[in-house]
Order: C-alpha cells, then sequence, then structure tokens
C-alpha cells in the first residue's frame, strides 16, 4: 500500500527537478528578450525607436509598423499599448497566445489580422495561420516569449 505513495513522492519530485531544469532553460532561450515594454507614443517620439534587451543587445522597430499601429488607435490609447507585444509560445506548437493587458491589444490584434480577437484570462489566443499574418504585420513590434505552457 506505501508503494503508489512513494511513486507518488518520486513523481512529485522528478517533476519539480524537470520543471527547475525547463526554468533554467526557458532562461537562457528567453534572454533576448527586451528588459522592459515601451508605450507606443514614447517610440513614435524617437529617433531610433528600440529597447535594451536582457542580454544587453538593442531590439530596433521599425517606423512603419509603429505607424501603422498608431494608424489603428487614438492618442490616449497610444500611451497605454506597450511595445513589443509578448507571444508565448509552448510546447503545443499549433497555438500561440499574445499576452494582453486590456482592450488596446485585442483592438490592435483584431484589425491587424482583420477578424474579431478576444482576450481571455490576460491570452489571445492564435492559430498558426494568424500567428504567420501577425508576423508578417508586425515583425518588430511583436516578440516571442517561451513558455513551458500556455495558460488558459
Amino acid at each position: 500500500m506505501t508503494e503508489p505513495l512513494q511513486d507518488r513522492a518520486r513523481q512529485s519530485s522528478y517533476e519539480k527537478i524537470l520543471q527547475e531544469c525547463l526554468s533554467v532553460e526557458l532562461r537562457v532561450v528567453n534572454s533576448g528578450l527586451p528588459r522592459s515594454q515601451k508605450p507606443l507614443s514614447i517610440l513614435l517620439n524617437e529617433k531610433h525607436p528600440h529597447a535594451v534587451c536582457n542580454d544587453g543587445s538593442t531590439h530596433f522597430f521599425k517606423k512603419n509598423e509603429l505607424q501603422y499601429l498608431a494608424s489603428m488607435i487614438d492618442t490616449d490609447e497610444r500611451e497605454i499599448l506597450l511595445l513589443p507585444m509578448l507571444i508565448e509560445l509552448g510546447p503545443n506548437q499549433a497555438e500561440a497566445a499574445i499576452i494582453c493587458e486590456g482592450n488596446v491589444e485585442e483592438k490592435v490584434i483584431s484589425q491587424a489580422l482583420n477578424m474579431t480577437v478576444t482576450c481571455e484570462q490576460r491570452r489571445i489566443r492564435v492559430y498558426k495561420p494568424q500567428l504567420a499574418l501577425l508576423r508578417r504585420k508586425l515583425k518588430t513590434t511583436t516578440v516571442y516569449i517561451f513558455s513551458p505552457k500556455i495558460v488558459a
């Protein structure tokens, strides 16, 4: 009768070790992400719009992408939209999730994809064809963040 409990304890320990290893690996993979996001309004006024990354490199934004985003939203929303937008990739390569803090991301993604999307639990789910279209239009204003799972 004690064997299943030992197996559970062993599995739990195994899962902890696996999770720890995975988090270290993901930290390395995600090291090229910007240290922080900037509001669209600030990036529009920079001569060379950029963000400094965790690894010390510089992420540059294309001005035409910034202007494209600005054309979709009003002045107040430009203050709210933080860039780059984060696209969370998990183990299921069939879908991704755009992390959203409010309605502005929902509005921008809907217009870029020319379809209605909804933000549920701070995520906008998109599938491969939509992701390809989005990245074609917003290559420098979106970045991938790798996660062990997409939080639903």
